[in-house]
């Protein structure tokens, strides 16, 4: 069967162009004229124009490019010519604009009239009054601390201190299994309230941020409070990934809610704890012999270990392992609308979870009484293993010329046509030539890092920088929803040139996704060209 990809042996990108031409017959039996209005000097604006009265013809339809993915089983990419001329002109308009400031407590201090010395109270009724809808409107949006604390008090019971009246706990009740719980009015203006970052920190830390407020997952790991970073790593038991999850998380102590207050050093703690996990599970599972307990082990202690996994892979392989691949995402932001959508996962500090894959599953009604487990990893070692046999040439070797030799769709020789944003000798950050997102962007290793595991200090590091200039790009460009996702290739799997594979999906708030979307059919309105100035731009800028 064909590989159905943009990619080439030749390195360069291969997509169609369609250029409609159709008629269209006219199969209605009545005309419904009416008026609409009127113009600027009274004339009646008629929709004439909606009832033709014979067959319709459009004689040069806009141009539409279709670009299969690099990666067949994410679909394809169409791009709207007229769109993407548009932003050519100026790619620096490809941008979100910051939150609109928001106050209630303003807008009503405005309004109402009366004493000074009753307004609080009067202000404090008002917000009881509000609907629910404005509420998480409100939890979601507003930029005055004001409002959130009023809408705080609202839906949890909290413990002030004496003196200075700030909360130091919340009051807690049993539920109905007798479990000691919060006592929360309403869950979905609670979640809203503890992600908007114009919370007071106390606020964020006695609700949300303190460890066990959200329950009792247990904190098996740390990176240490030093250079103003500190992490931990929870363990989630009842997960929905099977076999449980880990999450690092920016601690209690800190506050970072945002990629701009997210210092380089501590992303290489939420990094650090991923692969320390990692390859502590590993060695465990060979049988190997480690001393890392109640620490965290340094930079150096954790490539010694790597190493050392390398070689006892070489010396009885991989047989042992049940768990052989890693599983890594990051959801960043968080937003529900006033209609009660949950538009994006929790947020509550900047957090990453990961966990390990396992070979075989239990199955049922088979004879063998096991499936393969998945991970999105496999779907690409699938593709690079029929690319290979069909052309007898590296996936992933030919995607990196191709992005090298990048060519624009519209042909304009005077524009830029680097698709590249970020390069060091070990990574590219850059622009896929289909974009599952409106504005995606890509991370994969130039070398033979299918892995973390295959991945030394240097190329750790790389990643790190990689990653986090991606997001400091797409933050900067004004996104706030943002999932990143990890392609993992198989631990020893050393059949294939598979690469270590980031794809960065912010959602954007005319494009969150619809039934084209479901059946893996892409609208973008930019060149990725264009798009690629757009983010260069904003790294430099930083």
């Amino acid at each position: 069967m064909k590989v159905r990809t943009c990619i080439t042996p030749e390195g360069k990108f291969i997509y169609g162009i369609h250029k409609p031409s159709f008629k269209s017959r006219n199969l209605r039996g009545h005309d419904f004229l009416q008026v609409l209005g009127l113009d600027a000097v009274d004339n009646p604006v008629e929709n004439t124009p909606n009832f033709p009265a014979g067959d319709v013809e459009e004689e040069h339809g806009v141009w539409i490019f279709e670009i299969p993915n690099p990666l067949p089983f994410r679909g394809v990419t169409y791009i709207d010519r007229s769109w993407a001329d548009a932003k050519a002109v100026d790619p620096l308009s490809i941008n979100l604009p910051p939150p609109t400031p928001t106050s209630m407590t303003s807008f009503l201090s405005k309004s109402l009239q009366c004493d000074k010395s009753s307004l609080k109270d009067i202000v404090n009724e008002a917000f009881a009054e509000l609907p629910e809808t404005v509420l998480l409107a409100l939890a979601a949006t507003s930029t005055d601390p004001e409002d959130l604390m009023r809408l705080a008090e609202m839906v949890c019971e909290f413990i002030y201190d004496d003196q200075s009246r700030l909360p130091v706990g919340l009051r807690y009740e049993e539920d109905v299994k007798g479990c000691l719980r919060p006592k929360i009015v309403n869950h979905d203006l609670f979640e809203a309230l503890v992600n908007n970052i114009y919370l007071p920190d106390i606020y964020k830390e006695v609700m949300v941020l303190r460890p066990g407020a959200q329950g009792r997952s247990e904190i098996v790991g740390e990176w240490p409070a030093e250079r103003n970073s500190h992490v931990f790593e929870y363990l989630r038991r009842n997960s929905y990934i099977p076999w449980g999850h880990y999450a690092s998380n920016i601690a209690n102590d800190l506050v970072r809610y945002s990629i701009s207050d997210l210092s380089d050093f501590d992303f290489e703690g939420l990094r650090h704890l991923y692969c320390q996990r990692s390859y502590i599970r590993i060695a465990e599972q060979l049988g190997m012999q480690t001393v890392a307990r109640r620490k965290c082990l340094t930079i150096s202690e954790l490539e010694k270990l790597r190493q050392e996994i390398l070689k006892e892979i070489d010396t009885q392989g991989t047989g042992s392992l049940q768990f052989d691949v890693t599983l890594w995402g990051w959801n960043y932001g968080f937003d529900f609308t006033a209609s009660g959508y949950r538009l994006h996962a929790s947020h509550q500090q900047i957090h990453q979870q990961y966990s390990m894959v396992p070979k075989q599953v239990a199955a049922q009604d088979t004879e063998t009484g096991k499936l393969s487990s998945y991970s999105c990893g496999d779907l690409v070692a699938d593709l690079i293993r029929s690319y290979q046999n069909e052309h007898d040439s590296s996936f992933f070797a030919d995607y990196v010329t191709a992005v090298r030799n990048n060519r624009r769709m519209d042909e304009k020789k005077d524009l830029p046509v680097d698709l590249v944003v970020f390069e060091d000798e070990n990574v590219m950050v850059f622009v896929p030539k289909a974009q599952t997102s409106q504005w995606e962007l890509q991370l994969m290793t130039l070398g033979p890092v299918g892995n973390i595991l295959e991945a030394d200090t240097a190329v750790r590091k790389s990643l790190n920088a990689g990653i986090l200039n991606a997001m400091r790009v797409l933050t900067g460009l004004g996104a706030r929803l943002i999932t990143v996702v990890e392609y993992s290739k198989r631990i020893g799997a050393r059949d294939i040139d598979q690469r270590l594979l980031y794809s960065f999906l912010p959602k954007i708030p005319y494009s969150l996704g619809a039934f084209s979307e479901a059946e893996l059919r892409f609208i973008s309105g930019h060149y990725p060209e264009d798009f690629a100035i757009a983010c260069r731009e904003q790294l430099e800028s930083q």
